[in-house]
């Protein structure tokens, strides 16, 4: 039962469970990648077996894609789909107008493909991920391997002329070596502690060329969905309403989701 589940799980659990109910029949669904969206790629599998949910579903990553395939859901690509009707996903973090900093799972490349081309965006994320100034949690950026050394002394230059002091740029790395994107591509986390100008941050990295994308989601959510350790989950939108539902209230699922780590 959701009890057994860590306290920061249980909130994970919560808005991953109101934001299952936001999929319905018939659906092309965006699946994001990182350890609150497996919640929701579990509990929709489950939704899919006990309840005949049928919806096909596009995922942000592999690791994405083999899950729910393992849980039973139909798996499409972007390109059968074309459009999509709503992606669902996680998030470093979300600041009031709904802007995101997302990539710490390395999968932020294939994220904004995903959402962009999808009618709404849904984020699902703890209280901890709700900033007032992003920038706290590093910013990725995706860059290829040739000549990455000249692209990161070229964002260092970008960090330098937009006022940033001592900006950190580090390679993401996976054991001895760099830590790999699906696309084969690096990751530079830039620690900056603050993003005076997300905007034009984002315009100017994104102009070096050798850098991907960056993982700035901009004007990209339509909606977040908060969750809480006690169940409550409060959902906001860009005009600054919100709708609070403790999923808990509504009935609690077996703990199908030990297996899901960060």
């Amino acid at each position: 039962m959701y009890q057994d589940l860590l306290p920061s799980d249980r909130a994970k659990f919560a808005c991953a469970k109101r934001a299952a109910d936001f999929v319905k029949s018939g659906m092309k669904v965006g699946l994001g990648t990182g350890s609150t969206a497996a919640f929701l790629v579990k509990i929709l599998g489950e939704r899919v077996r006990t309840e005949g949910l049928r919806f096909q579903g596009v995922p942000t990553s592999t690791r994405t894609a083999d899950l729910a395939r393992e849980e039973g859901i139909e798996i499409i690509t972007l390109e059968q789909a074309r459009t999509l009707d709503v992606t669902i996903d996680g998030a470093d973090e979300f600041d009031p107008k709904l802007n995101l900093i997302k990539g710490g799972g390395g999968a932020h490349l294939q994220e904004k493909i995903v959402a962009t081309a999808s009618k709404e965006m849904v984020v699902i994320a703890d209280a901890s991920k709700d900033v007032a100034t992003l920038g706290q949690f590093p910013l990725p950026v995706e860059v290829i391997p040739f000549g990455h050394g000249a692209t990161r002394t070229l964002v260092e230059a970008v960090l330098k002329e937009l006022g940033y002091r001592d900006p950190q740029v580090a390679y993401r790395a996976d054991g001895d070596a760099y830590f790999k994107t699906d696309e084969g591509n690096y990751i530079l986390d830039l620690k900056l502690q603050a993003i005076s100008d997300a905007p034009r941050l984002s315009q100017k990295l994104n102009q070096i060329a050798g850098v991907v994308e960056n993982g700035l989601f901009l004007n990209i959510c339509s909606s977040v969905v908060v969750g809480f350790e006690d169940g409550r989950t409060v959902t906001k939108d860009k005009s600054g309403r919100s709708h609070e539902v403790n999923v808990f209230e509504q009935g609690e699922s077996d703990n199908l989701f030990s297996d899901i780590e960060d």
